[in-house]
């Protein structure tokens, strides 16, 4: 490593924050342990440059803080890097943790150059990104009600039959219409279309808001691109966007796609090699998002209207990249599907292809002219 870098690991807390700092030429670490206040953190940084008069690196474990430490740092004048947990080296024979070892093998495996920096969003891109997670949860919120509403009704007895399809409007109605024998079941019922009815309001202007952001700079254009392919829309597109925070940083799809968790794991030594299921490293919301498109390849290549019109106004380049797309993952699909291959593994195999057509559509080495 380069001479007069100072190297710190910071093992962070809610409430206090454990330094270990390494000085040029030196082995043994400077430790010290301080609260987790702006206040506080500014004071040990002019301490620190007092000691250290070249340039000062620091790093710390991705975790419940985020990256307001690191802005923070940076703010300050000073080099610090997130790390990602689970690429961080380890020992088999070490079974002690304490938070002063932790600060001090972070501010070592520093200086060695073998930690693997998490790229960090701005604070703009996370604020989307975390709006995105938001819809995320009241969906999620929004399931579990009405898991819990159809299981009820189940227990007492009372059962869709009009239809063939739940949560419809006439299912809605007909669940309003219904009055039990008991108070108390009575109540249950209510509180339950309550909060349903909550979290369709929720849901409702989560949407709005998120189809706005999508129209924004610098995410219309990406989220237009994305919107040509099968099975992708405004919420879908967006939330790749955010979550990518710049695509521009993997070089191949490949890449993209072993960020993803979509490559095999493999257990390979000498002349054996052993392949598994996919890794699941990386981003599992976005692997979850892209999956679900996929699905969509068990369909027939077309172009209907509401795609027809996402398409228009949009770049002939990415909707010939589309176009590809649907030809080439459904004969996937279908290939896959004859060999007799789990459902699930077929679609993430078509999921990992998907992967490679939107690197396509969003490399941003590819000089495109809007139709």
């Amino acid at each position: 490593m380069s001479d007069g870098i100072t190297h710190v690991g910071l093992d962070a807390h809610q409430e206090t924050i454990v330094v270990a700092a390494l000085l040029p030429g030196t082995q043994a670490p400077v430790e010290d342990r301080l609260a987790n206040a702006p206040e506080t953190v500014a004071r040990w940084v002019r301490r620190l440059r007092s000691r250290s008069a070249g340039e000062v690196v620091c790093a710390y474990e991705a975790g419940p803080l985020g990256y307001g430490l690191m802005r923070q740092l940076e703010a300050l004048g000073v080099s610090c890097v997130v790390v990602a947990p689970a690429l961080i080296p380890i020992k088999p024979g070490d079974r002690i943790k304490t938070d002063r070892r932790d600060a001090r093998k972070l501010a070592e495996l520093l200086r060695a150059g073998l930690l693997t920096p998490v790229h960090a969003p701005t604070p703009e891109q996370e604020a989307v990104r975390d709006l995105c997670r938001a819809r995320e949860a009241a969906k999620g919120d929004e399931k579990r009600v009405k898991h819990r509403l159809s299981k009820f009704m189940l227990r007492r007895g009372l059962r869709w039959t009009l239809g063939r399809k739940m949560w419809t409007r006439a299912h809605l109605e007909w669940l309003r219409g219904r009055r039990l024998e008991h108070a108390a079941d009575q109540a249950t019922l209510d509180d339950h279309l309550l909060a349903l009815e909550q979290l369709t309001s929720r849901l409702e202007a989560l949407d709005a808001k998120l189809a706005a952001w999508a129209g924004e700079v610098p995410w219309a254009e990406p989220v237009g691109w994305l919107r040509c392919f099968r099975g992708i829309d405004t919420l879908t597109a967006l939330s790749v966007v955010t979550e990518l925070h710049d695509w521009r940083r993997f070089d191949t799809p490949r890449a993209l796609m072993a960020y993803l968790g979509l490559v095999p794991s493999e257990h390979s030594s000498g002349s054996k090699e052993r392949r598994g299921a996919i890794t699941r490293a990386g981003n599992g919301r976005l692997r979850r998002l892209l999956i679900e498109a996929a699905w969509h390849s068990r369909h027939r290549p077309a172009v209907g209207f509401r795609l027809r019109e996402r398409r228009r106004g949009q770049p002939p380049s990415v909707i010939a990249i589309a176009d590809r797309a649907q030809h080439r993952l459904h004969a996937r699909y279908q290939r896959l599907q004859a060999r007799g291959k789990p459902h699930n593994k077929v679609v993430t195999a078509v999921a990992r292809e998907l992967v490679g057509f939107l690197w396509a559509a969003l490399d941003p080495r590819d000089r495109r002219t809007t139709a």
